[in-house]
């Protein structure tokens, strides 16, 4: 879901609140425009290309006409400053959220994928993980938002608004995630050649779910047991797979793209793109331009027998 009119915090909906104010008051303008052509039209006098002008008022004043000039600008006026009063009112709750005990995430954008670092939580450890947040509902989040090579933006309209990413200059963004679901966030600001392909999503869990998931996300890749899982681990740390890509409890420890240690628990692949099957990840590894022109991850060539053992092993990661 993706709707800034499905609001699934309390902030979002101070801003769906701040959206129907502004859609009235424009509807109602629009409205009273619309009625006074409607009228200056119905009145006009009916003239032919041979109907000399009617200049009469240029030299006699219209009080009437010029009193209801001066009250439409005078209404016009008063709107204006409301909606202006009504964006700061909205500006000044959305940064009142209390954020006592909050959920500390540190997010990073990058052409053209998100990696997320869970920051220590009360004696938990953290860990990091890429294009899906788990949060719990009912406790705030912050979220210190980087951008690690262009300007982008944190967007998620069920929960809050947009807060850009700039290179060099940290910004955060507190919400409050009040009904379970999954919700999805954009970039929005256009990044580069895959902007409109780099998504997130963010679920809401309820609280003992959310503590679940968080301590499977906390442990290391479990050791596989089976002689293709492991011909498939050891096909991923022969190739630049490792070089690019960490999985903690091997040896791989790549910065370059996501960390895959737990992969296969994620709905989505390739920044949201495509949904995280068998079928997917396989053209993913082979040729990852082909579904995502742009991305600056190569094409890995393997043998079948290679690829199928790879995919097993990371059908594991969980």
């Amino acid at each position: 879901m993706q709707s800034a009119l499905n609001p699934a915090g309390i902030q979002a909906s101070r801003i769906l609140d701040l959206w129907h104010l502004t859609l009235a008051v424009c509807c109602v303008v629009f409205a009273a425009i619309l009625l006074a052509c409607l009228i200056a039209l119905l009145r006009a006098p009916r003239a032919n290309r041979a109907t000399p002008a009617d200049l009469s008022a240029v030299n006699h004043p219209q009080p009437r006409v010029r009193l209801w000039v001066i009250a439409a600008t005078t209404i016009s006026t008063i709107l204006l400053f409301g909606l202006v009063l009504a964006d700061v009112l909205t500006d000044r709750a959305l940064s009142r959220l209390p954020v006592h005990n909050a959920l500390r995430i540190e997010m990073t954008g990058y052409q053209w994928w998100w990696q997320a670092r869970y920051l220590p939580d009360g004696n938990a450890p953290g860990f990091t993980l890429a294009n899906e947040l788990h949060v719990p509902v009912g406790r705030p989040v912050v979220v210190s938002l980087k951008a690690a090579d262009v300007i982008h933006t944190f967007w998620v309209p069920n929960l809050h608004g947009k807060k850009d990413m700039i290179p060099g200059r940290d910004a955060s963004i507190e919400f409050r995630a009040d009904k379970a679901g999954v919700y999805r966030g954009q970039c929005a600001e256009f990044c580069g050649y895959e902007h409109a392909l780099m998504a997130f999503s963010i679920v809401a869990d309820q609280p003992a779910q959310y503590e679940a998931w968080a301590a499977r996300q906390r442990q290391p890749s479990i050791v596989p047991s089976d002689e293709m899982a492991m011909r498939g681990r050891d096909v991923f740390m022969g190739q630049d797979c490792a070089r690019c890509h960490a999985v903690r409890g091997t040896a791989a420890q790549g910065m370059v793209g996501p960390d895959l240690t737990h992969v296969a628990s994620r709905q989505f692949i390739a920044a949201g793109t495509l949904v995280n099957n068998r079928g997917n990840l396989a053209g993913w590894i082979v040729d990852p331009r082909t579904l995502k022109p742009g991305t600056v991850m190569p094409p890995t060539r393997l043998p079948p027998a290679d690829l199928q053992a790879l995919l097993t092993w990371m059908e594991t990661l969980k």
